[in-house]
């Protein structure tokens, strides 16, 4: 039994109490074990290869000359590359969706954009069969001029209508689990168990993963074109980053 108050001489049931059980740890986190991007480094050094042994070689003037193909686009809208990287969107229904762009499923995210979009705002977009995402943010002094997709800030419109600022920032420890758990999946949608101090382990992250088809216009554009299994009719997403 407790015993009396020192100091009122009133007895105090809370000295009975046996102390509050510690709240349940959260899930323990997936070790990260993707591996930095290494194509540009290889395809650099596989051009300094290259370059160096051309250089070497006497110039041959061609005995023939072959048919030049004049491009219909303008000039600033002409393609420069292309290439395939994979795309995720994941994010819990009730927050903002986000977008990594990966080299390869297995590789670090080389850019990941936070949406200015909803999560199940988007899912409904992309029933409708097709969804055109454009990212715009404004041209800078020539001396101030920085990669296109290394720009912060971006206004955002979902088919044709301004639905505010999507964000640049640094892939989270959050968005590195999400990236471990699907690295074994290419292309493909659907739910992860929720591990998020903000939203609650018991929410759901949704996600859909795919194949894009980066093609670079200029310095100042560039396109993402999903790319759909073996030519399924699927819903068709672009997303288009430009500094106007």
């Amino acid at each position: 039994m407790g015993e009396p108050n020192s100091t009122t001489g009133a007895y105090d049931p809370s000295e009975d109490s046996p102390p509050a059980p510690p709240p349940p740890p959260l899930p323990p986190r997936q070790s990260v074990s993707l591996i930095e991007p290494h194509q540009k480094k290889k395809q650099k050094r596989v051009f300094r290869v290259f370059r160096s042994v051309f250089r070497s070689f006497p110039i041959i003037t061609p005995m023939c000359k072959l048919p030049i193909i004049h491009s219909t686009l303008p000039d600033g809208h002409r393609v420069i590359t292309g290439s395939r990287v994979t795309g995720t969107l994941f994010g819990y229904r009730k927050g903002r969706v986000s977008l990594s762009i990966q080299e390869a499923p297995k590789c670090l995210p080389t850019l990941v954009v936070e949406l200015a979009m909803q999560t199940f705002v988007l899912q409904k977009e992309m029933s409708s069969g097709m969804v055109r995402i454009a990212l715009e943010c404004e041209k800078r002094a020539d001396k101030d001029k920085m990669r296109l997709l290394d720009e912060p800030v971006w206004t955002m419109y979902c088919n044709g209508k301004k639905s505010g600022y999507g964000v640049k920032r640094d892939a989270t420890e959050e968005d590195l689990n999400v990236m471990e758990l699907l690295k074994a999946i290419s292309m493909g949608a659907g739910v992860l168990p929720g591990n998020s101090d903000a939203e609650g382990p018991d929410d759901e992250l949704a996600y859909m993963r795919a194949h894009f088809e980066r093609v670079v216009g200029s310095k100042d554009s560039e396109t993402l074109y999903m790319l759909s299994p073996d030519g399924n009719n699927g819903p068709e997403l672009s997303i288009f980053f430009v500094r106007i």
